[in-house]
């Protein structure tokens, strides 16, 4: 009795906020419009709704890519109530976020973002805090070797890990992806904490595949409508694991921390938390107020720097291996160069301008893999007048990176797998304006240099003692490259085999 009494509520409390938010959008919708002033263009928006129906939410940037060649490249969509407005192209994406960085520089904090941080870190915050977050975590990124010598030693050292752990299959068929997140891991851990970890380490381990399952979960169906209807939170099953693992890491990580300033000596620094604890020692002797230096966002600041050095990184290094299975003729082509070159000794980082064909199989595979689509949100921070559309200020803004990345207009054969892009007619490597997988502006990936250095060194060193193949029974033809998706695009599940070339 109690339970269809309860249930008869929740009906009449669902449908009676339906219709209420059903009239706030109409009142919304039509006082919106009275100003008379020119906005980008876009698909007819249905009440409540908007253009869900219009777009596959399971691969929204590919809907969003699709929608731009018919309304242009800059445009505009529903999801429920909030406005978005898509940049799209490589000349558009550039101009709003270099050419205009101030104005589209904001971060759009989404429900789901704010749950992460609550405004801390820095991924998911504006204003002075971001600010200072930014410049302090690019400081002290490079203090510990971010693009540096410092940092090639410490791939490197990694690298042979990586190889031990493939060789132990000697030859047969795996999944790669756990050893290689662990190595990717290991070089952001080393910065933040100032210590590798094993790989067989248990509470490593659960972090890295925590961090994996929320990025693959923030990008989810049920997370989108989230972030449109986020009433909706606990009778979602993905917002409650996301959650559940944002918790946990949350406290393994104070926990690392913990450890670190038990131990901390300030004349000594070892790494980003020491630093982080160091500098908020000092303004706390100093009586500074107002500072942004507390534990929400050191803690917030590392969950963060440990994910995207982990993910990202780990996902492209997966999609090289599995290019080069599918395409072994590439595949023999970078290890000739390898062979002619550098030889059986450790590849350097200066080896790099002598590798032009290793060089763009890298740069290839960063643009066709494309794994983060569409960037994370922006916003307006005031008004902007942009390609003759107005924009108000605090509009969400989706820079659709896939448009840049496959854009017709700069790229010979985008949906190809084709190092030439990158290369001229003499086989010397040349740069490409439209490759922009890091993003641009003001919010671009901070830890590029890194990410960068790791791929290559990762790379070469694996195919220089490795053939990677497809598993027994399978062709190269039958290699499926469709991404699982996420946050950001993944391979989909899929096992190589790593044959010794000693």
């Amino acid at each position: 009795m109690l339970e269809d009494l309860f249930q008869s509520f929740t009906s009449v409390s669902v449908l009676g906020t339906i219709v209420g938010l059903l009239v706030l959008h109409l009142f919304y919708s039509s006082f919106s419009s009275q100003d008379g002033k020119k906005e980008p263009p876009g698909p007819k928006p249905l009440p409540l709704l908007g253009n869900l129906l219009q777009v596959d939410l399971k691969r929204l940037d590919s809907s969003l890519f699709d929608l731009s060649k018919k309304y242009g490249p800059v445009f505009t969509v529903h999801f429920g109530f909030k406005k978005v407005v898509v940049l799209a192209g490589y000349r558009t994406v550039k101009q709003a976020l270099v050419n205009h960085a101030e104005e589209f520089g904001d971060r759009e904090v989404t429900p789901i973002f704010y749950d992460f941080n609550k405004g801390h870190g820095i991924l998911f915050s504006n204003g002075d805090s971001w600010k200072e977050m930014r410049r302090f975590a690019l400081t002290t990124l490079k203090d510990f070797g971010m693009g540096k010598r410092l940092s090639e030693g410490k791939i490197i050292e990694e690298c042979h890990y990586l190889i031990e752990e493939f060789e132990q299959y000697k030859g047969k068929a795996f999944d790669n992806t756990q050893a290689i997140c662990y190595a990717a891991s290991n070089i952001i851990s080393a910065i933040m904490f100032g210590k590798r970890f094993e790989y067989k380490d248990a509470v490593f381990q659960a972090m890295v595949e925590k961090d994996h399952k929320s990025i693959v979960l923030t990008g989810s169906a049920p997370i989108l409508i989230y972030n449109m209807f986020p009433w909706l939170g606990p009778f979602l099953k993905s917002w409650r694991d996301l959650m559940k693992n944002v918790e946990e890491n949350k406290v393994e990580t104070k926990s690392i921390i913990a450890d670190l300033k038990e131990t901390l000596n300030p004349d000594m620094c070892r790494c980003f938390v020491d630093a982080f604890l160091t500098r908020k020692l000092n303004l706390e002797e100093s009586e500074i107020k107002d500072s942004h230096y507390h534990d929400d966002n050191l803690v917030y600041s590392v969950i963060n720097l440990f994910a995207a050095g982990t993910d990202t990184t780990g996902n492209t290094l997966q999609w090289c291996l599995l290019f080069m299975a599918k395409y072994p003729r590439i595949q023999g082509q970078v290890q000739e160069e390898l062979s002619r070159v550098v030889g059986s000794r450790q590849v350097r980082v200066d080896d790099r301008k002598s590798l032009p064909y290793t060089d763009a199989v890298l740069h290839e595979t960063q643009r066709l893999a494309n794994i983060v689509p569409m960037a994370i949100p922006h916003k307006t921070s005031r008004d902007v007048t942009f390609q003759g559309y107005f924009i108000k200020e605090g509009t969400i803004v989706f820079p659709l990176l896939t448009s840049v990345l496959y854009d017709e207009s700069e790229w010979e054969s985008p949906h190809t797998f084709n190092p030439s892009h990158f290369l001229d007619e003499e086989g010397k490597f040349i740069r490409r304006d439209a490759f922009m997988p890091f993003s641009a502006g003001r919010r671009m990936c901070l830890g590029e240099s890194l990410a960068r250095m790791e791929l290559f060194l990762f790379f070469t060193s694996l195919l220089q003692r490795f053939r990677f193949t497809p598993p027994p029974g399978i062709t190269e033809d039958e290699l499926d490259l469709t991404p699982t998706v996420g946050f950001i695009l993944t391979p989909s599940a899929h096992e190589l085999c790593a044959v010794s070339r000693q």
